[in-house]
């Protein structure tokens, strides 16, 4: 078993695969159903590739190996088994003989004020989506700006970490904003501008310093402010604070410090080296001899460089995964023999976006156009697939120009900067409790999406006639947003009305009074109202003397048959709750009504509506009869008289069998569900 499909994990399975021949079964966890060659990540966010051309499917690469999508959440060395937790909350168990341990890393955190909250990382697929929209969205907005100030703080994009991934998105994020500007200019003649900070002394300090004064010269020629030595000392929803007193406006802060490994190795209790699992040169755990580990969360030890263990690099990963796979083979008999990982860096590869790149291949220092190829030419050989598009996207992007537009696919809240798994988008915890016809499903009605990236305080615009709506183009900040107005039925926002605290609904104990209920507006048929079809004075009801046909009477338009479940109001599309329309109902004598047949502690009072509200939004016939009476039928006639007014401060009438505990049927339980 496989934990993690990133470049150690994924090298494991394929390698595991072509050796084992069917001789073992193969199972890989990983939250997504692909790989991400996350070194084209930041040509994604700049609109160069498309997302699924850095991402390579598993099933489709993978021959032999069993996908499983979820997220490990707790490990058993003793008892040998897996836990997880699929991507709609369903929680599985998994066996193995052999655990390779590859979950990769997370975003590097730091303690500075405001930095979770107003940060975004980058990496994975759903934050550089997000950036390309994020950025997209503010180039436009400044473009339409009057104040210069507001324009300006738009136009301002601060990266904070000048390795490999900050270095490549300030490059290739100036270009692309700077071809938005030139087909549509600013009204206040600014520019795009982009800020990388470091706390280093040197741009690209884990490489040799030719290529780091190569890089630092590109992105000064592009118009970038390199600001080394300096880093964030504190983040608002307006601006940054420096470290050397600084204040910037800004709406933008891409943190690009670091990663560190997944917490999860945090968990098994082993011997660990600066967050990362100690493994010895064959990539086992000691004293643990089922257990391998490799990628970001294993410490190996670098037998070129004694007393050091290999850096968090992919380069290093890939090649992990390699030897794990056949020492995994060898331990169950399958491979030759185990041997140790040595592994001297064959150069690095920057890109800057362009013909221009920094790279030094076996050794030897190269930039500009050169660079730029071998770059190039060294992606296309790495990727596991997709090759073919990655250079058919290449191609289209040197002749074409690109096309900025902000999809608005991932909202600023499902990118959290603190996340345990940045390749999956972040979705609500649990689906409206609103409607049924909402319930569990996105974007539906009751949901608040937030608004990103509007002023606060304007109010937003609505159909004509309807209250203008929030969270909409060019309306008020969206609730349920960071620093925006909790929405309602959200934690620390206002209840909802029908919930725990909140403002009753209609028809529900302490609320305002539902039609037809004791104290409010009197339905039809009742006294003081509008008389009922089939009442006297009212309009002649179907089926009834003088009035039209009802369906399946002679004369009327056949019935229609509904394939819905009783309870669905003839609707197939709609979903209800299921716990009345599988529950018993009471026995009842023959000539009585249900209501009657019920032991109730007051009496109830009779109405004449068809239909009315009940609590707990069910519906109930509201016709009843005496004991004894003979039962009613379609074709009857006009019914009785509905009697005096129920006097005051009676219970409203209930359904024909009082709602019970309701049984979620799209996940587990959650704290407040009935």
């Amino acid at each position: 078993m496989i934990v993690g499909a990133g470049f150690a994990g994924y090298r494991t399975a394929r390698t595991l695969s072509r050796l084992t021949r069917h001789q073992a079964d193969i199972v890989l966890l990983n939250p997504t159903d692909y790989f991400l060659y996350l070194p084209l990540l930041p040509q994604v966010a700049a609109g160069i590739l498309e997302p699924r051309r850095v991402s390579v499917s598993l099933s489709g690469t993978l021959p032999r190996v069993r996908l499983v999508l979820g997220e490990a959440d707790g490990i058993d060395l003793d008892g040998r088994t897996v836990h997880y937790t699929d991507p709609e909350g369903g929680e599985g168990t998994l066996r193995y003989d052999r655990l390779v341990l590859a979950a990769g890393s997370v975003n590097k955190l730091l303690p500075i004020p405001g930095v979770a909250e107003h940060a975004h990382g980058f990496r994975g697929l759903p934050e550089a989506l997000y950036l390309r929209d994020h950025v997209t969205r503010q180039v436009e907005l400044a473009a339409a700006a009057d104040d210069r100030a507001e324009c300006a703080a738009r136009c301002t994009f601060v990266v904070v970490g000048a390795g490999y991934t900050g270095t490549e998105v300030a490059a290739h994020g100036q270009m692309y904003t700077d071809a938005q500007v030139r087909r549509h200019p600013m009204r206040t003649g600014m520019r795009p501008r982009w800020m990388l900070l470091d706390v280093a002394e040197r741009v690209l300090p884990e490489m040799d310093e030719r290529l780091s004064r190569t890089a630092e010269r590109v992105l000064r020629q592009r118009g970038v402010d390199v600001r080394m030595g300096t880093s964030v000392k504190e983040a608002t929803h307006d601006g940054v604070l420096l470290t050397d007193g600084t204040t910037v406006d800004t709406r933008t802060l891409v943190w690009c410090v670091g990663v560190r490994p997944d917490p999860l190795v945090e968990s098994l209790g082993l011997p660990m080296e600066r967050g990362r699992l100690l493994v010895d040169p064959h990539l086992q755990v000691p004293g643990r001899p089922e257990l391998f580990a490799c990628g970001d969360v294993a410490a190996v030890p670098d037998l070129t460089k004694p007393g050091q263990y290999t850096p968090m690099t992919a380069q290093h990963a890939w090649r992990h995964g390699k030897v794990c796979a056949e020492n995994v083979a060898a331990s169950l008999g399958i491979g030759g023999q185990r041997r140790a990982y040595r592994h001297r860096d064959m150069g690095f590869v920057v890109d800057l976006g362009g013909a221009k790149a920094a790279a030094n291949p076996l050794g030897v220092p190269m930039s500009g156009p050169a660079a730029g190829a071998v770059t190039r030419g060294y992606h296309l050989a790495a990727m596991p697939g997709n090759r073919v598009r990655v250079a058919a996207d290449w191609l289209l992007d040197a002749v074409l120009p690109r096309q900025a537009v902000q999809l608005g696919l991932v909202r600023s809240w499902s990118v959290p900067l603190e996340s345990a798994s940045p390749e999956v988008a972040r979705v609500p915890g649990r689906p409206d409790a609103g409607s049924a016809g909402s319930a569990g499903s996105e974007g539906g009605p009751g949901r608040t999406e937030p608004a990103e990236g509007r002023p606060s305080g304007e109010p937003a615009k609505a159909r004509p006639g309807e209250e203008p709506a929030k969270s909409q183009p060019d309306g008020e900040s969206g609730k349920s947003q960071p620093g925006g107005e909790p929405a309602k039925s959200q934690p620390g926002g206002e209840p909802a009305k029908s919930q725990p605290g909140g403002e009753p609904a209609k028809g529900q104990p302490g609320g305002e009074p539902a039609k037809g209920q004791p104290g409010g507006e009197p339905a039809k048929g009742q006294p003081g109202g509008e008389p009922a079809k089939g009442q006297p004075g009212g309009e002649p009801a179907k089926g009834q003397p003088g009035g039209e046909p009802a369906k399946a009477q002679p004369g009327g338009e056949p019935a229609r048959k509904h394939p819905g479940r009783p309870g669905a109001d003839g609707a197939s599309g709609k979903r209800h709750r299921t716990s009345e329309s599988t529950r018993p109902r009471p026995a009842h004598a023959p000539g009585t009504s249900r209501k009657a047949a019920e032991p109730s502690a007051a009496p109830k009072p009779s109405t004449g509506a068809r239909r009315s509200e009940a609590p707990g939004g069910t519906r109930s016939s509201g016709r009843t009869r005496s004991p004894g009476a003979p039962a009613p039928t379609r074709s009857a006639g006009p019914p009785a008289d509905p009697g005096p007014e129920p006097p005051p401060n009676q219970p409203p009438p209930g359904p024909d069998i009082a709602p019970g505990p309701v049984k979620r049927t799209d996940g587990p339980a959650v704290e407040g569900d009935s």
